[in-house]
C-alpha cells in the first residue's frame, strides 16, 4: 500500500480524534467548541499536504511525454486511443473519405 491511501485512509479517524480531544477540553472548560472551529481547517490543510506530498514522492503522478509520443496513454488500455491510419465511426482515416469536389459530386 503506498503512503498516499494509507493517508487518505487516515482522514477520518484524525477528525474523530481531534473531535475526541475538543471535547475533552470543552468538558474542562479550556477551549469552548465556539472557539475551536479553525483546528478542523488546519487538520484539513495539514491533511491535503501530506496526499500532495505523497503523491509527489511515491511517483503517482503520471509521467510527462515527450511531444512526439504517439500515445498518451497506454494503447492496450481498454478504451485506449485509435492508432493513426484506422478509422472509427466518427473520424474517417483517409481524407480521400470526406473530401468533395468543388461542383458538390455532381459530373
Amino acid at each position: 500500500m503506498n503512503r498516499y491511501i494509507l493517508i487518505r485512509r487516515l482522514r477520518g479517524p484524525a477528525f474523530l480524534l481531534l473531535v475526541g480531544a475538543l471535547a475533552l477540553l470543552n468538558q474542562a472548560d479550556i477551549l469552548s467548541w465556539g472557539h475551536s472551529w479553525p483546528l478542523f481547517l488546519i487538520l484539513a490543510g495539514v491533511m491535503a499536504l501530506a496526499e500532495r506530498a505523497a503523491l509527489a514522492t511515491d511517483a503517482g503522478y503520471p509521467p510527462a511525454q515527450h511531444p512526439g509520443a504517439p500515445y498518451a496513454v497506454d494503447p492496450n488500455a481498454p478504451g485506449g486511443p485509435i492508432p493513426a491510419g484506422t478509422s472509427s465511426a466518427i473520424v474517417p482515416a483517409h481524407t480521400q473519405e470526406y473530401e468533395r469536389e468543388p461542383d458538390g459530386g455532381q459530373q
